[in-house]
């Protein structure tokens, strides 16, 4: 099997002067290879054309971008299944940001944010990057944040009890 080699990435957001600022933070951090897409028509086909190192995309570029990611990860011949997804949002909730986890997003921005914040993200992604489930509700980037040792001895500070 051909190894695929990943590399690019792309921006899309609805307004374009908001994707033309976040791909020029992007290659303020380095990136050369930026796509700016301004519709999900766009970005549905850059996707299906090559495969990228990082998506950066807006909730706001359609009412189904949640659904887009998880129909993304569940499609085996989609050349960015494994991409890492960053979403951003004016205005996420809770519920929304929870949503789109389960659908495979693997980091979430609130806007405004600054390219610190971005780079944060970015270097988050590859300093500790999470492995790629496969599950029948879910494909996607390990949800769990933190590794859990289980069966540490005495975990809640208690007194075993004496025989």
């Amino acid at each position: 099997m051909d190894k695929i080699v990943k590399h690019g990435i792309v921006i899309a957001d609805p307004v374009g002067n908001m994707a033309s600022l976040i791909a020029a933070m992007v290659r303020g951090l380095g990136h050369r290879m930026v796509l700016e897409v301004n519709s999900v028509r766009d970005l549905k086909a850059a996707l299906a054309s090559r495969s990228y190192s990082l998506i950066v995309v807006d909730d706001a570029i359609s009412p189904d971008t949640v659904d887009l990611v998880r129909t993304m990860r569940t499609d085996f011949d989609n050349p960015n299944r494994t991409t890492a997804v960053i979403m951003m949002s004016t205005a996420p909730d809770i519920a929304r940001i929870a949503e789109a986890r389960d659908a495979g997003v693997s980091e979430f921005l609130k806007k405004p944010f600054s390219a610190t914040d971005l780079q944060k993200r970015i270097a988050g992604l590859h300093i500790t990057p999470r492995e790629f489930i496969e599950a029948p509700e879910y494909s996607g980037p390990d949800r769990r944040r933190r590794k859990l040792t289980a069966g540490i001895d005495n975990q809640r500070g208690a007194k075993e009890p004496e025989v």
